[in-house]
């Protein structure tokens, strides 16, 4: 017996070795993680649809979060005081004739990079790489869609007027179109990028649009902070006892900051992050999730009602792509691709309403707008983690095939998320969705959220109950 004990004691920290050298902490920032350590995960049970043959691609949208950013001004100067805190416990701790044997060297001494910079929140030069790339394997992917010569209207890019955002779609666009014209060694060529003003960008800048979404975020940022306060709490504990060094819990919450920012910007892991063990990492990720599942996610119908606006732009550019191809019109003469460019805050309401990352019949209880179960907590499997669903440049395409040959359905969806296929639960959990299904179920679903009779013109969006808009 008390040999079975060793055994099992010894596999026991066996595996938990294994599975902390297998822990890979830049998949794990939730929505600071950077494209590249994540644009590969997918979901192994699910196998995606073989395009059947004669089928082919006619009309692409994009919804496109930016690529990865510098941090803002804000937090900037949070690193700073951090910096200046943890220089504060050091002097004192020295004073006292306190070891601080255990505090790594680095921090003893450390500084923000981003000390004394003016401006931030910009794309960074990795942002670029990742959307300039994407651009490239979007072309790759879908040669039948972009083999016209580039017009605005047959290739429209629509971007929020933030810089980051626009940035971004300049980076995609120059992929998308490298060696496509007479500009420089890569032969580049220009291109139109338009955006709306931020006060009334109803289809990609829907959350500065909406009052009663303000409020909500106002009133309920208290409470999301009073559900991560017994992680923080427990982990300034665990850590002031492993350094002996009295952190607060701002500080830990200050690092949590630094560990995503020195990882997605400086490729920095042995730092920051290497104060916290692979359980803490997965608590931290955990809380920002459920930050994000809250109030930008399923955590209330409002955060994706938003989203009704640039759902039904999706939806229309597919009907006038159908007519274009029912009415053999010209090469060149209509519209192959519209492609979005904005936030986090936009893709994460558009993933909602697609109903991606749901828990099993979550589904049928969005429909019925009933609250949703947070997030399991690790060690837990959930679905719903931020680093998947919005990653920096994280994407949502739907591609409009054209089918002839088949017998139910002349036109089929298909749904990429971060380039990948993915399941529809509203259209029975395929990839490859009929149109009239596709259409049908997800205009009703617009119409039920949205709690309006749709009255969509070209320039007015009528909206009532608690979808105000200024």
């Amino acid at each position: 017996m008390a040999m079975a004990a060793i055994l099992l004691l010894i596999l026991a920290l066996f595996s938990n070795s294994k599975a902390d050298q297998d822990f890979d902490v830049r998949q794990h920032l939730s929505t600071v993680t950077r494209y590249s350590a994540v644009k590969d995960i997918v979901d192994d049970s699910f196998l995606p649809s073989d395009i059947p043959d004669g089928c082919t691609p006619i009309h692409l949208n994009l919804v496109a979060r930016h690529g990865t950013r510098t941090p803002t001004k804000k937090r900037m100067r949070e690193l700073e005081k951090l910096a200046a805190h943890v220089q504060e416990l050091v002097k004192d701790a020295k004073e006292k004739n306190l070891s601080l044997q255990k505090v790594p060297a680095w921090l003893q001494k450390w500084e923000s990079p981003w000390k004394g910079k003016l401006t931030g929140g910009e794309l960074d030069i990795k942002g670029e790489e990742e959307m300039y790339q994407l651009g490239i394997r979007v072309r790759e992917r879908f040669p039948d869609i972009f083999n016209e010569e580039y017009h605005p209207d047959v290739y429209p890019i629509k971007t929020t007027q933030v810089p980051r955002a626009s940035a971004s779609a300049v980076a995609f666009g120059m992929g998308l179109f490298s060696g496509k014209g007479s500009l420089g060694p890569g032969r580049h060529r220009a291109f139109a990028v338009t955006s709306e003003s931020r006060a009334s960008d109803l289809v990609l800048r829907f959350f500065d649009c909406c009052q009663t979404y303000k409020d909500f975020r106002k009133n309920h940022g208290p409470a999301v902070d009073n559900l991560k306060e017994p992680i923080l709490t427990e982990i300034t504990s665990a850590l002031a006892r492993r350094y002996e060094f009295n952190f607060t819990r701002q500080d830990i919450s200050s690092l949590w900051f630094l560990c995503k920012q020195e990882t997605s910007l400086l490729d920095i892991t042995d730092q920051a992050c290497s104060l916290f063990s692979p359980t803490e990492v997965a608590l931290l990720e955990w809380t920002d999730d459920l930050e994000v599942f809250i109030l930008k996610g399923y955590g209330k119908s409002l955060n994706y009602r938003m989203g009704v606006p640039l759902l039904k732009d999706v939806v229309q550019s597919m009907e006038e792509a159908i007519k274009a191809k029912e009415d053999n019109q010209a090469p060149g003469s209509y519209e192959k691709a519209r492609l979005r460019f904005a936030h986090a805050e936009t893709v994460v309401p558009f993933s909602c309403l697609l109903g991606l990352f749901l828990e099993g019949s979550d589904f049928q209880r969005i429909q019925k707008e009933e609250p949703l179960g947070l997030p399991p907590k690790p060690p837990q499997n959930r679905n719903w983690r931020g680093s998947t669903v919005a990653p920096f440049a994280g994407n949502n395409m739907l591609v409009l095939y054209s089918c002839p040959a088949n017998s139910s359905s002349k036109y089929f969806v298909q749904v990429l998320h971060n380039e990948h296929p993915t399941r529809m639960p509203g259209c029975g959990g395929t990839d490859f969705c009929p149109f009239e299904v596709f259409h049908g179920h997800h205009y009703i679903l617009a119409e039920f959220h949205s709690g309006l009779t749709p009255m969509l013109t070209q320039n007015k969006i009528f909206l009532q109950q608690e979808f105000l808009v200024r």
